[in-house]
């Protein structure tokens, strides 16, 4: 099923549930997915994505992993493509693979520059944008295709309103959807929201969450990707210090908090950033349920 006909399933009837996980990169970290992934399933999202490892790194096993989670579990799933290191004739022949395994959405990014770089530069005969990525698929067909937005806007973007019109383009280009960056203030994806709208994008607009695990875990998340933490959280997680457990259950509890008001403004579905782990995420559906 397509992103655009599993969003239209469920409109005004309840949120479309997506996990996010990444391919383990060492053999033990592999025993442990492989342990976690069927908890993950129990919680009965409508679908996953799989992430990509640039420059080869993971490429190979983010179809894998897409392959046995639709294969295996008979569940919906969606890899990651992203212009880092590839030609057009590679991103035709991982299109190729994807399609071969019976997956039928791609989340299209521009990815970040490889390791010990600060700018992007796109390899002779690739992608320097993600918009010329989404053209790609569109042009190819047979896909559905996600892409990002940053509520707080992309770090390279000199403003918001540069980035939203980036966004607008990227829809053009062929989007089904949109999944945004991680956030902790939720008024921040409503405004992304409304000015999307004002600029014409009408495909559904997903909030990307990312409960907490630990201070330092989201530290150097949010300065990765610029996600500011409220005054409200970053104080708690002060608190905390170096309590794993404490900053987890803070975590937890803001999780929950923005979801229920997430759900209570009407969103389209919700895209959860998992970190290949399952027991905060049972605690968060249980939370939920009562």
């Amino acid at each position: 099923m397509k992103f655009a006909e599993g969003y239209a399933k469920f409109r005004g009837q309840r949120p479309v549930i997506s996990f996010e996980v990444f391919p383990p990169r060492t053999e033990a970290a592999i025993e442990n997915f492989r342990k976690v992934l069927p908890e993950l399933i129990g919680l009965q999202p409508d679908f996953m994505t799989v992430t990509f490892g640039a420059m080869g790194s993971t490429r190979e096993q983010t179809i894998d992993i897409a392959r046995e989670i639709k294969e295996k579990h008979r569940l919906e799933t969606a890899c990651h493509l992203t212009c880092v290191g590839s030609t057009r004739q590679e991103i035709d022949a991982l299109l190729d693979r994807i399609a071969a395994c019976g997956i039928q959405n791609v989340v299209a990014l521009r990815g970040d520059p490889p390791k010990g770089e600060t700018q992007f530069r796109a390899v002779e005969g690739g992608y320097a944008h993600a918009i010329e990525l989404v053209r790609h698929i569109r042009k190819r067909g047979g896909f559905g295709v996600a892409v990002a937005g940053y509520p707080e806007k992309h770090l390279e973007a000199p403003d918001l309103d540069t980035d939203m019109k980036r966004l607008k383009e990227k829809a053009a280009a062929g989007a089904d959807l949109i999944i945004t960056q991680l956030f902790y203030d939720n008024r921040d994806y409503y405004r992304f929201v409304e000015k999307a709208r004002a600029l014409g994008i009408t495909q559904p607009i997903v909030p990307g969450l990312m409960p907490l695990l630990s201070g330092a875990q989201i530290r150097r998340v949010t300065e990765m990707c610029g996600a500011k933490i409220p005054e409200v959280l970053s104080r708690e997680l002060e608190e905390a210090g170096h309590d794993d457990h404490k900053a987890q259950e803070i975590g937890i509890r803001q999780t929950v908090r923005q979801i229920q008001d997430l759900l209570a403004h009407g969103v389209p579905g919700i895209h959860f950033y998992v970190l290949n782990r399952a027991s905060h995420m049972k605690r968060i559906f249980s939370e939920l349920k009562t």
